[in-house]
Parts: structure tokens; C-alpha cells; sequence
């Protein structure tokens, strides 16, 4: 395959025009480039780009399927049309997923055919056309639904909330550990909520061999009233349906990110733009519009005729939504081979990528970008600046203006691009209802599309790209990690367990690692502004001159911004993005507030805290067996496997047995081994004396992982200073 090639460009090939806007200032350029933007040339291609698909009645360009290879090629073609330079597709290691159908048809009680159209998650089911199964519903379907069912061979419905409850790969899993054939899935709040008809697809975040489809509430409903009336009669709840479903999974495949540039002057700097191209059903908001509207930007500034100081890369990055197999981290699998497989030379050359995410529709009021800690005291500078020499570009679309928030987030690629190395930001897109109601359904459409916002997120971004490549070093500010990382620390937890003396040498190098960022802050800043006015005046040489004297500073930079991403980011069980140390912390604080409940005596209390405590929320409705599985394959599995969030969880507490323990002594339905007048909950904290001496166990553990987990900090931070500032000494 092709490699994005850098070429420097030389002054005597350019044209008398170019000359002329050679001389734009930034300022001048930002104007002609707000002026310029045509929103309507990215709407268009975003629903150009509907047509491939999987499945020809619901959508869907999934990982490595021939509707995600043909999307890829139509966006290279384009970026050729446009003007784009060193078009090439990179090629990236997925397991591919194919979804071409999933059909069921039921005759209900009264002699009515319905047939359902139904979504799929990432998982192996081919019936080879229509066969006959038994669907059986069974509630929430957690473990003890299965009570007294033989679901041998059936489709087993379930409700199910993501958003509140439990993610698909636990009922799924439950359901395939219980001999089910697979799972349907029926949405009950969280996702989908537009309307009844709604289907949803996330990922699956499980084997493959677990099959799982998601079914409309709409549809359920008619299944589920024939159901009533059957329990009524005193039969069992199902129902006899015909299945017609393909959908595959085949793991070691490939597919591409396809990537265009506009070739800039300085070889070892470059600013990337990038966005997915795989979707769920048309995918118009998610991820569309974003692809569409990378290439808009691209466009207008090939039509104005700029030349980029910095290459400028536009990266299409296929396996968004999902890409490997098996996986608690199975999306944003384009992006993290595309930095850590494919460009691994990108790491210190990029300052910054600017990754779009559904962005022709408001998410509310007020606009938000969200950044990395190093790059919010810029990003903060710069909307402040636009926003006032725009005010009429904004105020439309999001009259309460925009905030920029921090740190990113693991919903989507610029996580991936970030712990590769790369200081990255995303357009806000989580925070509004539209996740909540239209998001990965198939009403995620053309019909909520906002022109306002689009225009205003294509004048924002491209004129963003033009203030980077004005700046001879990426502005990055390590003390706002520094601020975040010392509000992090819970003080009074950890002398509590007493690491006074390892707290007051955190904070001794907090202080020093914080000033030795003011200082290389301050020296970038500085430079940033004398070759930025170098450019500004037309001083070729100057800038160079510029450039070249702050060269030791951005290298830097760079390089300490990649160890704080492998040293200071984790993860928590349910991807939060945390300090080191935040972790044990949490788990402290859960596993203290269960002690006091269970010296009380009041057990219930007690499990709402465990509840909090890593990935144990899930021993309360699912096996043993189930619970095992998806805490093992993050511990166990090998680092590819894990992809980006292999070692950001480094320890789990095992509390599934104190939690059956708590829940028999404090649930009547649960002690039914018990003489009936004894059958009501023990109370009083006599009855827990057991699970009080595992919880403090437990606390044991949690408070030396707290201890060292504070020394562990307090040396990465003296590793970072020492890079911010080698000869401080």
C-alpha cells in the first residue's frame, strides 16, 4: 500500500498568486477560510456516503465488510477529486463483521403474520434461510430468570438498559452459558428512546460465538401481549417463530483508514483531522457528517489556495464502532492500530488531532470541545479570541457559546490518538438527549440535521487548523495536568491509612514537576508568538529562526506528553478515564461506607456501596461463571487483544461471593432454606461478623494498592519533571 509521503515544497515553484497569499496574516486567512465554508458540499457527501451497506434494508458499514471497503475507496476518490495529495489507504489488522440480515416472522393469536426486522451486534449466526425456533421471554433476563427454564436451543428475549444497568454482553452471555441459540435484545430506556420502533446496536464486547440481535419495542410488544395471555392460561411464555439471520464474524481479517494531504513546508510537524467511516444503520450523524465534514474543511482550503506550513492529514479511520473480537475495548480499533501499528512514526510529529464525532447537530445550548489536559489552556484562549471576532458565527446555533472541557474520553478515537502520543480533541457530542434517543438506531438520519451547527463546526475546526499551523510548537500547558492530578488525591483518605509521609512527597513533586511546566509553557508560548508575527510580517527567515530556537522545547513537549499518557492515564471498569491512583481511592471509600452500614447492621446499605466497588456490580445478577469471564479477559488477555486499554486496569476486587453472601442473609425471597416464620431478613451487625471480616480484608488490600499506588504517582512524576526539564539540576 501506498505511504503518506512529506515533501518539502520549493519557494521558485510558486505562482505570482501564490506569492500574493503567501503574505495573508493568520488573521486573513481565518476570514477568507469562515467566509469560503460550504456546508451544503459536506451534507451531500455525508448522504453519498449511505448508500454501501451490509444489510440492504437496515444499513450498517461494519468492520472489514465489503459496504466498509467500498465506503473507503468512494472517500479516496473524493479526496483525489478535491485536490487532496498522496492519497493512500493504510492497512489495518480487524476482525470483520458482516451483517446482511436478521428476519424473524410470528403468527400471533389471532392469525396475523408479522415480520420483524432485526438489528445485530457483533457476533456468529447463520440459519442458511428461515428455521423454525422457540422464543422464550424472560424479563431482564439476569440469572435467576432462568429459574425453573430450559432454554436449550430457543431465542431468549430480554429487556435490557445500558445506559443504567448492565451492558448487552452480560444477558447475552448469560444466555448463551444456558444453551440459549442466541439473544434478543428489547431496549427499556437508555437507548433508542425516540420511539418505539427504535432499534439500537452497540458494541458487543464479548465471544463472538455468544449470538445476540436486538429487536424494537414495537415488535416485542406484539410478542410479549400473546405471552401475558399465555402465562394467564398457565403456559409457559413462548412462542413459536420462523429465524432467517447472517451474520459473521471472521477474526485476522483487514481493512484500511484511507488518509489525503495537503503537503506543508516544515518535514518534521504535522496537524491531523480525522473522523470514522464505519456505521450502524445510514450512521448520517454518527459518523457521516464528521467524514464529510473533515473533507469540507479540506476543500475550502484547497479552493483559497492556502499552503500549510505544517502537512495538513485527513484520516478516514475505518473499525470505529467496533473491530476486534472478545474484548472489553473492542472499538476505536481503527485509530489505535492506525497510530500504534500503521504511523508509529506520527508520535512527535503530529502536535494535534482534531477528530470529529456527530457534528451537524446541537447536543444542546451551549457547544463544547473536549481536549486533553495539556491542550485546554490554548483551546480556551482560542475560542475566547474567535468566538469574540465571530459572535454572529455562534450565537445561532449555541447561544450559551462554548466551553471547552477536559480530559477526553474513551467514546471515541481521539482516546486512541492520545495515549499513542498524539495531543488530541473532539468536537462534544456525548453530554445531549440525541445519545440518548437517536443514536446507533436507524433514526439517526438526514431528517435531524442542523445546517446552523454544521456551518459553525466547519468555520470552528478549519479556522483551528490554520491557528496550529501558525505556531511553531504544539502549546501544550502540563500544569493543567498537574492542577487535575493534585484535586485527584483524596488527603484525608490517605492519611487515613497512613501515607501522610508519601502524600508530602507527591505534592513536594507535584509543586516541582508544576513549575518546571509554567516554565516550558512559557518558553513555548513565547516562541509561538515571535514566529507567528515572523509569519504575520512575511519573514520567511525569521521564522525558521524561530522555529529552530524552540526546536528543544517542542521535542520536549512531545516526548513528556507520551510518558504522562503510558504513566498518569488509567481506566476504570467502566472507562472512565482516572489518575493512577483514583482507583483505590474509589474502592476505599465504597468498601469504608459498606463497613459502617454492616456495623449498623443495615446489609442492603452495604451492598449499595459494593455495588460501587470495580466490576461487582455484576455479581449481582449474573453467575459466577458469567462474572468470571468478563473480569478474567481483561486481567489475562494478551495486550492485542486489549488493544487501548491494555494496563489502565491493573488489579480487580473479587467480591462475588460476599455479595451472594449479603444478598441470602438480606432478601427474604433468598432464604427460602429458612423455617417460614424465620424467613424475613437478618438484621443487626451481629449476623454480618463474616462479611465484615472480608470487607476488611478487602480494605486491607485496597489501602496498600492506595499506598503504592501514591509512590508509584510521586515517581512518575519525577521521571516527568525531569523530561519537562532535563538540566534542572
Amino acid at each position: 500500500m501506498g505511504r503518506l509521503q512529506i515533501r518539502l515544497s520549493a519557494a521558485s515553484h510558486f505562482t505570482m498568486k501564490e506569492v500574493a497569499m503567501e503574505m495573508k496574516t493568520e488573521r486573513e486567512w481565518e476570514q477568507a477560510f469562515v467566509d469560503a465554508v460550504d456546508e451544503t458540499y459536506a451534507y451531500e457527501f455525508a448522504r453519498r456516503m449511505e448508500i454501501p451497506k451490509t444489510n440492504p434494508v437496515l444499513g450498517y458499514r461494519t468492520a472489514g465488510s465489503a459496504a466498509e471497503r467500498e465506503t473507503g475507496e468512494m472517500i479516496a476518490r473524493e479526496m483525489e477529486r478535491i485536490g487532496l495529495k498522496n492519497v493512500c489507504r493504510d492497512r489495518i489488522p480487524v476482525d470483520r463483521w458482516e451483517f446482511e440480515r436478521a428476519v424473524m416472522r410470528y403468527t400471533d393469536r389471532q392469525g396475523k403474520e408479522h415480520v420483524f426486522q432485526l438489528g445485530a451486534y457483533q457476533t456468529q449466526f447463520v440459519t442458511e434461510g428461515p428455521q423454525p425456533f422457540t422464543l422464550v421471554y424472560l424479563g431482564k433476563a439476569t440469572a435467576d430468570c432462568y429459574e425453573a427454564q430450559d432454554v436449550r436451543g430457543k431465542l431468549v428475549m430480554g429487556d435490557i438498559n445500558q445506559r443504567e444497568e448492565w451492558w448487552i454482553n452480560f444477558p447475552v452471555y448469560q444466555a448463551y452459558r444456558k444453551g440459549a441459540a442466541a439473544f434478543v435484545a428489547v431496549q427499556n430506556q437508555g437507548y433508542g428512546e425516540i420511539h418505539p420502533t427504535a432499534l439500537n446496536a452497540q458494541d458487543i464486547a464479548g465471544p463472538e460465538q455468544a449470538a445476540a440481535f436486538s429487536m424494537s419495542q414495537a415488535d416485542a410488544a406484539v410478542i410479549k401481549a400473546d405471552m401475558e395471555e399465555l402465562v394467564r392460561q398457565g403456559q409457559p411464555p413462548e412462542v413459536a417463530v420462523l429465524f432467517d439471520a447472517a451474520t459473521r464474524v471472521e477474526r485476522n481479517k483487514e481493512t484500511w483508514n484511507i488518509l489525503g494531504s495537503i503537503p506543508g513546508r516544515e518535514e518534521d510537524s504535522l496537524i491531523l483531522l480525522s473522523a470514522h467511516y464505519d456505521s450502524y444503520f445510514n450512521g448520517f450523524q454518527d459518523d457521516n457528517t464528521a467524514v464529510a465534514m473533515m473533507l469540507g474543511i479540506a476543500r475550502t482550503l484547497i479552493s483559497m489556495g492556502y499552503r500549510p506550513r505544517k502537512t495538513l492529514v485527513f484520516c478516514a479511520l475505518a473499525a470505529e464502532e467496533w473491530g476486534i473480537a472478545d474484548s472489553k475495548y473492542d472499538w476505536s480499533t481503527g485509530a489505535y492500530q492506525e497510530v500504534f501499528s500503521a504511523r508509529p512514526e506520527w508520535r512527535g510529529r503530529v502536535m494535534a488531532d482534531l477528530n470529529f464525532e456527530l457534528p451537524a447537530y446541537a447536543h444542546g445550548r451551549r457547544d463544547g470541545v473536549r481536549c486533553t489536559y495539556e491542550y485546554a489552556a490554548y483551546m480556551e484562549r482560542f475560542i475566547e479570541e474567535f468566538c469574540g471576532r465571530h459572535e454572529a458565527l455562534y450565537s445561532q446555533a449555541y447561544p450559551q457559546g462554548v466551553e471547552v472541557l477536559c480530559p477526553i474520553q474513551t467514546w471515541s478515537d481521539d482516546f486512541s490518538m492520545a495515549i499513542g502520543g498524539i495531543p488530541s480533541l473532539v468536537n462534544e457530542f456525548s453530554g445531549g438527549e440525541f445519545m440518548e434517543t437517536h443514536y446507533h438506531s436507524q433514526f439517526d438520519s438526514e431528517a435531524f440535521y442542523d445546517a446552523k451547527v454544521y456551518r459553525f463546526h466547519h468555520q470552528l475546526y478549519g479556522s483551528l487548523a490554520i491557528a496550529l499551523d501558525h505556531l511553531a510548537a504544539a502549546p501544550l500547558d502540563f500544569e493543567r495536568v498537574f492542577e487535575a492530578l493534585t484535586a485527584s488525591v483524596d488527603r484525608e483518605l490517605a492519611v487515613r491509612i497512613g501515607a501522610e509521609e508519601g502524600l508530602k512527597e507527591l505534592f513536594k513533586e507535584i509543586e516541582g514537576a508544576k513549575e518546571a511546566a509554567r516554565r516550558l509553557r512559557e518558553g513555548l508560548e513565547k516562541g509561538n508568538q515571535r514566529y507567528r508575527a515572523c509569519l504575520d510580517r512575511g519573514d520567511e527567515e525569521g521564522a525558521r529562526r524561530e522555529a529552530g530556537g524552540i526546536r528543544d522545547l517542542r521535542e520536549r513537549a512531545m516526548k513528556a506528553f507520551q510518558k504522562e499518557q503510558d504513566w498518569l492515564v488509567r481506566l476504570n471498569w467502566h472507562d472512565d478515564v482516572l489518575f493512577p491512583q483514583e482507583a483505590s481511592q474509589n474502592n476505599l471509600r465504597a468498601i469504608y461506607r459498606a463497613l459502617q452500614c454492616l456495623d449498623a447492621g443495615n446489609g442492603r446499605a452495604a451492598l449499595e456501596a459494593i455495588y460501587e466497588i470495580d466490576n461487582n456490580r455484576y455479581a449481582f445478577e449474573f453467575e459466577e461463571e458469567v462474572f468470571q469471564y468478563f473480569t478474567e479477559y481483561v486481567l489475562r488477555q494478551p495486550g492485542e487483544r486489549l488493544q487501548w486499554g491494555k494496563g489502565r486496569i491493573l488489579h480487580h476486587e473479587n467480591l462475588f461471593g460476599l455479595v451472594r453472601s449479603l444478598l441470602k442473609k438480606v432478601l427474604p425471597e433468598n432464604r427460602e432454606d429458612l423455617p417460614g416464620e424465620n424467613r424475613g431478613p437478618q438484621e443487626g451487625p451481629a449476623c454480618f461478623a463474616q462479611e465484615r471480616e472480608w470487607l476488611a480484608r478487602t480494605a486491607a488490600r485496597q489501602e496498600q494498592c492506595l499506598r503504592d499506588d501514591i509512590m508509584y504517582v510521586t515517581a512518575a512524576l519525577r521521571k516527568l519533571h525531569a523530561l519537562i526539564e532535563p538540566d534542572r539540576d
